[in-house]
């Protein structure tokens, strides 16, 4: 969380009581969420293929007493990739190391990294595809050969020391796997990519945590829940939760269809799991700009949000969905949009005599 000190009436940036309250319930919310992770491949919902595969990998690596393969896993945001080089570490019975791309900006950042590492340990590398050239090419020589060169002094007077690192298993994580270069990308002995969830499958998650949370759930309710969740786990907890406080303030605590509908509506994620920001972004592009096309710059200042997040928070969602279509024209709204927004596509009521306006009578 970014805490903005210098605007001292919202609540992120409270001081004293109020920011130590905010910072427990993020907290909390930390814990509650890793307290709901799969411990071991049996126990992880869905990705059918990826566990066979990564199950035989990790098995025969046990049965050699080796080190498993280096793994990749791509896929979207939610879908379990942190989880499953947990349970890689687990079920390898060795530790675990943590950290992103974002975090290795130089060489030096990952051979400090690398050289403390035990042997068999997992290091589990985040947004892989966002690490730094240098460090990317030192990665290289770790991962095949276990060596990394570490540069003493500058210019012609440089000395490469190698340095011997002890046997590991890199998990590398991404959301955009074509930005990886091949040599990195052949240098992993097992690539998984990650599917969204069927709706059935996340209604084995939500009973799951439900039962982990306490929380008494009917089946419609956890079908309900699971048809709003976007495909995607981590959603599906996340409106769980809040489902769950609704039914402890609201109802008897139990959660029913009509809970979680009800639920739901207050926050505001209607019944395709659109949110308020997929709304707004589909809403201007129909009614602002008669359903485009239009630039993505332009459609970002008309719902008052930065181009970044409207192209990697709203729109992947809206493209899967059907509802958004991207062209070299610009964005254009799907007749599955019209008719999930309850308008009427500008043709339609040409063709009616023109007796309307462009958004009804």
């Amino acid at each position: 969380m970014n805490w903005d000190e210098t605007a001292p009436s919202t609540d992120d940036a409270a001081t004293g009581p109020d920011r130590l309250v905010a910072a427990d319930a993020d907290g909390e919310e930390t814990a509650v969420e890793a307290a709901l992770r799969p411990k071991d491949l049996e126990e992880f919902v869905g990705q059918e293929r990826v566990r066979e595969q990564l199950d035989l990998v990790l098995r025969a690596a046990r049965a050699r007493g080796a080190t498993a393969d280096h793994v990749l896993l791509s896929g979207a945001p939610g879908l379990g990739k942190t989880t499953l080089s947990m349970i890689i570490a687990a079920e390898m019975g060795a530790p675990i190391r943590i950290t992103s791309g974002p975090a290795i900006q130089h060489a030096g950042d990952l051979a400090a990294i690398l050289s403390s590492l035990q042997e068999g340990e997992v290091l589990f590398l985040d947004e892989i595809h966002r690490m730094s050239r240098p460090a990317e090419e030192m990665l290289y020589m770790a991962m095949e050969d276990f060596r990394v060169d570490v540069i003493v002094g500058k210019g012609p007077g440089a000395t490469a020391i190698p340095l011997e690192l002890p046997p590991f298993t890199l998990v590398g994580a991404t959301t955009r796997a074509g930005l990886l270069p091949p040599p990195l990308r052949d240098r992993f002995g097992f690539t998984g990519h990650m599917e969204f969830y069927a709706p059935v499958e996340l209604e084995r998650v939500i009973h799951r945590s439900a039962g982990l949370l306490e929380v008494d759930i009917a089946p419609e309710g956890a079908a309900e829940i699971a048809g709003r969740s976007r495909g995607t786990p981590r959603i599906a907890n996340r409106l769980l939760r809040r489902v769950r406080d609704y039914a402890q303030v609201k109802a008897d605590g139990v959660i029913t269809r009509e809970t979680a509908e009800q639920a739901l509506d207050v926050y505001e994620v209607d019944g395709r799991g659109l949110d308020r920001l997929d709304r707004a972004v589909l809403t201007a592009l129909l009614k602002l700009f008669g359903g485009g096309p239009v630039g993505l710059s332009t459609l970002a200042v008309a719902v008052g949000e930065e181009r970044e997040t409207v192209e990697e928070v709203a729109e992947p969602f809206l493209v899967r969905e059907g509802l958004l279509a991207r062209t070299p024209r610009g964005r254009i709204a799907t007749p599955a949009a019209w008719s999930h927004m309850g308008l009427v596509p500008p043709q339609q009521q040409a063709g009616a005599g023109g007796q309307q306006g462009l958004f009804g009578p």
